[in-house]
């Protein structure tokens, strides 16, 4: 493995992670996301394929399984568990498997937040699971559960908490391997995630927490997507984190880890790194952090500044299919707010950049 420019670095990541307490919430590419997070902690080195495709292993990187995963049975269902933690002196991360981003599960994650300590950061995804493995007509239980989550999540996390949510990265036509979807359901699960990305993002944006955009992010950058279709390989999550990190650095007022632009090469493949993009620039507001949301056995981390969370969103959404002459499917979606929010833009794979009134995708 030859890194040529890294486009982030292992002792930029410990001075930017200092006395945090960083919680990953999702699926497997999310499991990846804590992965990278941990590794970089400790050295410059990349994930390699085997740490990427491992779940429920006893040490990954000197963290330790906490729950589920190789302590039980390990198989592909929706009541799959792992809960992972790497923690140093200074350092404390989590990791928790989710397969629905509302569900009795997620009650039990959100009462722990409540019962100890406060997350600084929380990462999280949840949507290719919930819009295949459970109800065929997926759309309004989504949305529901989506509006629980933020609204309970806005509940447990004290005001400088920051929340990010990573939108669903590009899926092939075709995928395989262990995730198991129906034959019917796999033919169309790429426009649903495009569908479903809408409303996540537009939900999580609404009830006042960050986006990153990995869809748009990633979009020309299918080169390194897994054979499986759904999975991505450590150049794509190096910039997963470089990105999470960036955004991070600015919601805090840090400086960035890594300049705009760079290149990295890993096995031969050259990746050019950018600014990141999210679907509304962190806004600082000044907040003081509360004394009962320190972690135990960890100092008090600097005031932070953000954005204020927990408005309930006064958006209506609404959504057309439109058959184009390609015969592909172009999913246009019309969206309007009461307070007008500037310069939103969605640009999902080939879809054109637009403005609040209008939104389309064109998938690949």
């Amino acid at each position: 493995m030859k890194e040529v420019v890294k486009s982030v670095s292992h002792q930029q990541v410990v001075k930017l992670l200092h006395n945090k307490f960083v919680v990953v919430l999702g699926d497997s590419i999310q499991r990846s996301v804590y992965k990278d997070l941990v590794l970089l902690l400790q050295s410059d080195k990349y994930l390699t394929a085997s740490q990427l495709r491992s779940k429920g292993e006893q040490s990954f990187q000197q963290d330790c399984l906490v729950e589920g995963g190789s302590l039980g049975a390990l198989h592909n269902g929706t009541e799959y568990r792992e809960v992972r933690q790497y923690q140093s002196d200074h350092h404390l991360l989590r990791f928790y498997f989710i397969t629905r981003i509302y569900s009795t599960y997620m009650k039990s994650i959100l009462s722990d937040f409540r019962r100890g300590p406060k997350p600084d950061v929380v990462i999280v995804n949840s949507c290719v699971w919930d819009i295949s493995r459970y109800d065929s007509e997926w759309l309004e239980n989504y949305k529901e559960h989506l509006h629980q989550f933020f609204d309970d999540l806005n509940g447990v996390l004290p005001m400088e908490s920051l929340v990010i949510w990573n939108v669903t990265m590009p899926l092939a036509k075709k995928i395989r391997g262990g995730f198991l979807v129906s034959e019917h359901k796999a033919a169309h699960l790429r426009s649903d995630v495009i569908e479903a990305n809408f409303f996540g993002g537009t939900l999580a944006d609404g009830y006042g927490l960050d986006v990153l955009d990995l869809h748009f992010e990633f979009r020309f950058s299918l080169q390194h997507r897994a054979k499986d279709g759904v999975h991505w390989n450590a150049v794509a999550h190096r910039r997963i984190s470089w990105l999470l990190l960036q955004h991070m650095a600015q919601a805090w007022g840090s400086n960035c880890p890594a300049p705009s632009l760079q290149w990295v090469s890993i096995h031969g493949v050259q990746l050019r790194t950018s600014e990141f993009r999210c679907l509304r620039p962190h806004r600082p507001e000044c907040t003081q952090r509360s004394s009962t949301a320190t972690p135990p056995h960890r100092p008090v981390g600097p005031t932070l500044t953000t954005r204020r969370r927990g408005a309930e969103p006064a958006d209506t959404v609404t959504c057309t299919h439109i058959s184009t002459s390609d015969g592909l499917n172009e999913a246009r979606y019309r969206h309007s707010y009461q307070a007008q929010k500037a310069s939103r833009a969605y640009c999902f794979e080939k879809g054109q950049v637009t403005n609040t009134s209008t939104v389309s995708f064109c998938i690949m």
